[in-house]
């Protein structure tokens, strides 16, 4: 064989290595090898998949040697099978298809997928050809190391603990606020920690939540915010003029008069803030539990915009509420006042009406006759006639409507209003109101009737007396000594009973909202509110639902034209509904 011959002898043993190279034949062998380990049959599925020891003889190739990787399941991120082709023993879990998270004590269900053992991937399952649709379960195994073990055991555990959920504390917290000293003294203000009316404004024009009548303050003077990451009230200066004192310490701007804000300051509760030089606010904070209502309440109020001419409107109503009163366990303080003349003796009255009736019924026998009669109509004529006695306004007065709940100690709760002047009181019980006020305007058929009953009955088409259209307020002294047909009587209605399993609510309201909003639409509007709040999710339930309800009738009086201030508080007695106060 000449040269030639060799060269293509040695070219055909090039081209056969190259073929045997990309073909790689000896891979069948593999695969069938593989195969044949991987076959389970059926009565070995009760059988563990890898070597009860870790000593298992090599013999035994129907049992897998992988190794499940519990902390890469721990995380519902990361809750992949974590293969390894080291040879060891399995950590021995169960795996429940409807969680994403292992605990001690489970085992792991296995699916095997693959027919090949070397060729699985992490985040795969593995199953058996022989057995498909089959489970194969892998037991627990001891390990060979025990202080190995009890560590590793020991650090999951730790890890399990972290990631299980922690009960929820309530961070809630009410902010109460009382003007102490100054033109506005009386004003009281509370608010949540969750309210949609925070960041609170303090300052001398609307729309300030705390609205203070006193031309040393600005208009818009300081505002106080609820920090949720501190879980602290807040206090800032927003650039005022005259500056603001917590504790008689400064905390506005060090450039005073330059209108830049100051740092925020943190509120505890005793402090004093002063705005402006005479008017002082005390500051009072508490915790969600400790003064929450057993229902829900919302409330709302707007001084509007103009009257016709262009004025602004000072904001004259009050509303008001307290539960419990102090010394009265499970008795709670509803009103609104409507101021004319002025705002003060609205202020005044909604101070003064809660201490004494606090203090009428801290006699056990006057408390004892309410809770066992279920009638309060004796000690709520008893505190308008002491309210009356103590405003000493002669050209200012106000409506008063107060609505009284308190519960007989069986879980039953009771309610009853009392009023002067055109302020209104609804209760709504499965779709049916109850009216809880009497109207005492002029034009009114039991104001006229009760004029003619003392002989001096208006004129026809009188609608008012020395300028004023109501003819029962508190305060106006001078009227009413100028005529006794003013008075300060109060109408009282009929207790009411808030039974279980009821669809119940009530509306107080100023003349604002009732002059243009009728009882059927504000009724109306409620429902399709509560009908929403069923239907939202649960981030946007986060909020306080009854002063979103508040609110919504507080837009109704806006969009109507009112024309007056409009003061609206909505309280739910539902039981089956979640508080979210």
């Amino acid at each position: 064989m000449g040269i030639s011959g060799i060269f293509m002898v040695l070219m055909l043993l090039l081209i056969s290595f190259l073929i045997l190279s990309a073909c790689k034949p000896w891979r069948y062998l593999s695969r069938f090898r593989s195969f044949r380990l991987s076959v389970i049959k059926a009565g070995d599925l009760q059988r563990p998949l890898v070597s009860d020891h870790g000593n298992s003889s090599q013999g035994q190739t129907n049992e897998l040697t992988r190794e499940y990787d519990l902390e890469g399941a721990c995380y519902k991120n990361e809750g992949l099978l974590h293969a390894s082709l080291t040879e060891g023993c399995v950590y021995k879990q169960r795996l429940p298809s409807s969680s994403p998270h292992l605990t001690l004590g489970e085992s792991l269900i296995v699916e095997v997928i693959s027919e090949h053992p070397e060729d699985v991937s992490v985040g795969q399952t593995l199953k058996h050809q022989a057995e498909k649709g089959q489970l194969a379960e892998v037991q627990n195994y001891d390990w060979q190391d025990n202080q190995s073990h009890k560590l590793k055991h020991d650090r999951e555990s730790i890890r399990l603990r972290e990631l299980s959920p922690k009960p929820i504390e309530d961070k809630r917290s009410w902010l109460f606020l009382e003007v102490i000293s100054g033109p506005s003294v009386g004003l009281r203000f509370s608010v949540e920690s969750t309210s949609i009316n925070l960041p609170l404004t303090l300052g001398r024009v609307s729309p300030s939540g705390l609205l203070v009548k006193d031309f040393e303050v600005s208009g818009k003077h300081a505002q106080i915010n609820w920090n949720s990451t501190k879980l602290k009230w807040e206090l800032v200066d927003m650039g005022s003029l005259n500056g603001t004192l917590l504790n008689s310490r400064s905390v506005s701007h060090h450039n005073l008069g330059s209108r830049n804000w100051g740092d925020p300051i943190e509120l505890a509760s005793g402090d004093i803030i002063t705005v402006g030089t005479t008017t002082k606010i005390y500051v009072r904070i508490s915790s969600q539990n400790e003064y929450r209502t057993p229902f829900r309440v919302g409330v709302a109020s707007d001084p509007m915009a103009l009257r016709q001419g262009g004025r602004k409107l000072p904001m004259e109503d009050v509303c008001y509420y307290q539960w419990p009163l102090p010394g009265a366990d499970k008795f709670g303080l509803f009103g609104v006042c409507d101021g004319h003349g002025g705002p003060e003796a609205a202020q005044v009255a909604s101070k003064i009406f809660p201490e004494i009736l606090a203090n009428i019924l801290s006699d056990p026998v006057k408390k004892g006759k309410v809770l066992s009669q279920c009638d309060a109509s004796d000690i709520l004529r008893d505190a308008f006639s002491k309210t009356e006695a103590c405003l000493d306004h002669l050209y200012e007065g106000c409506t008063a409507t107060v609505l009284l709940i308190w519960e007989d100690g069986e879980e039953k709760f009771f309610a009853q209003c009392a009023n002067v002047g055109d302020s209104a009181c609804v209760i709504n019980v499965d779709g049916k109101y109850i009216q809880m006020t009497q109207d005492h305007r002029m034009t009114s058929p039991s104001e006229r009737l009760r004029m003619q009953n003392l002989g001096l009955p208006l004129r026809d088409g009188e609608k008012r007396l020395f300028g004023v259209n109501l003819a029962r307020v508190l305060g106006d002294k001078f009227l009413k000594k100028q005529d006794i047909r003013f008075s300060a009587d109060p109408y009282i209605s009929e207790p009411v009973r808030l039974d279980h399993g009821r669809e119940v609510f009530a509306l107080l309201a100023s003349d604002g909202l009732w002059d243009v909003v009728s009882v059927k639409k504000a009724v109306q509007l409620v429902h399709e509110n509560k009908m929403r709040d069923g239907r939202s999710s649960g981030e946007d339930r986060t909020v306080n639902q009854a002063e979103k309800i508040a609110n919504s009738l507080l837009s109704e009086a806006k969009t109507m034209r009112t024309r007056d201030n409009t003061s609206v508080m909505y309280l739910d007695f539902d039981r089956n509904c979640k508080l979210y106060i």
